[in-house]
């Protein structure tokens, strides 16, 4: 018997690299845009979240450095006791305006958002039901809440009814969670039908907008907008870290929501509110997607492109079913993807593989971007044509 307590990890390590599925990170070297420098060469960047392209814009640099040099670099504590700022309280006016909410409550982080907002509204006496291709911060958040949790499959309407018709009277307060756009999929969540369950069974209904927010919908307020849900009873969750190019999550919803969450979310009270930094650069995208709509209309533009010379051109890849900037083809094994992804890449395209556990089955995900070129979409369906 070992008398290493740790000797564990290595033989784990071991186990993920002969799956496949052991993961290192690729360092860019440059600011973020539609081409970066990886590993010392620039490659056409289809690996990120920036999906206005406005994580390398001047005028987010510009208000970044500007609260930098007004307000120092760091929040120095917890909002409750030194670390809030006006900043603070002037980005989540701007986010309850985006989203047409009451108000809105910010995070250090998207995932810390979700986490706090999911363990204050239930506990162990009630109910979650969650999606099963939820993202990583809706499942922990259901397990740090206590709540008993039933995932339900993938989008399937019918099935959460029943769960809902055989246990909804069995406890207090009920809460459906979901994603509005699933991340490593594409596709979106059925909302006006969630809407509908959570009325009938007197269930709360959480949605995360991480990658809707600023993308989808009409003026880029996220799918609730874009389903006509605007104005619903609803807890939405956000980040200001893809489309809106800066670090952080939010909570939108009703007042009482907000306050409550101001009093008993541990994730927003007990840590260190966000930097002047993340905070003035968010606020300035806010403002650029309020300001900017071609923005949104050119990535749309690109997303359509891509996926009718993808259909046209790679009929042999079927597309995940999506309505959104991401767009993902399944591969049969984690060594296919890691294989297709070293392919692109040698040939100057950075789209890397997804695989299992993050995703049940391996894929290349696409994210597209609104600064792409006609050229650069073009090249990778070039590219991806000449895969073995």
């Amino acid at each position: 018997m070992t008398t290493d307590p740790y000797a564990w990890i290595e033989q784990s390590l071991v186990t993920i690299q002969r799956a496949d599925w052991y993961r290192s990170v690729q360092t860019l070297s440059d600011r973020p845009g539609a081409t970066v420098v990886l590993a010392g060469r620039e490659v056409i960047n289809f690996a990120s979240n920036d999906y206005l392209g406005l994580a390398g814009d001047e005028r987010l640099i510009a208000a970044a450095t500007t609260a930098i040099h007004e307000l120092g670099t760091g929040s120095t504590g917890s909002r409750l006791l030194s670390g809030h700022r006006e900043l603070h309280r002037e980005l989540e006016i701007a986010i309850a305006s985006l989203k047409q909410t009451e108000d809105a409550i910010v995070f250090s982080s998207g995932y810390l958002a979700n986490l706090g907002a999911i363990a204050s509204v239930v506990g162990k006496r009630d109910l979650i039901l969650s999606d099963q291709y939820n993202h990583s911060s809706l499942k922990n958040g259901a397990v740090l809440s206590g709540a008993a949790i039933i995932e339900y499959p993938h989008c399937e309407v019918v099935a959460l009814k029943t769960q809902l018709s055989q246990q909804r009277q069995n406890y207090r307060r009920c809460l459906i969670i979901t994603d509005s756009v699933f991340s490593m999929d594409g596709d979106l969540c059925p909302l006006p039908a969630l809407l509908e369950m959570s009325a009938e069974f007197n269930c709360m209904l959480l949605v995360d907008e991480a990658h809707a927010t600023g993308v989808i919908g009409k003026t880029g307020a996220g799918c609730v907008e874009h389903f006509g849900c605007t104005g619903k009873p609803l807890i939405q969750i956000g980040t200001l870290s893809k489309a809106l190019g800066s670090l952080g999550g939010y909570v939108a919803g009703s007042a009482n929501l907000i306050d409550f969450l101001r009093n008993r979310a541990p994730t927003w009270i007990y840590t260190t509110g966000l930097s002047p930094a993340d905070t003035a650069a968010a606020l300035a995208a806010i403002q650029v997607v309020q300001q900017e709509p071609q923005r949104r209309i050119q990535l749309w533009r690109n997303v359509e492109y891509l996926k009718n010379l993808m259909q046209q051109q790679l009929p042999h890849l079927k597309l995940l079913p999506t309505e959104s900037p991401i767009l993902c083809f399944q591969l049969p094994s984690p060594g296919d993807a890691l294989r297709v992804g070293q392919h692109l890449k040698d040939a100057g395209i950075f789209a890397p593989a997804i695989r299992p556990p993050t995703v049940p089955t391996s894929r290349i995900r696409i994210s597209v971007m609104a600064t792409h070129t006609t050229e650069q979409i073009e090249k990778l369906v070039a590219v991806l044509r000449n895969t073995d």
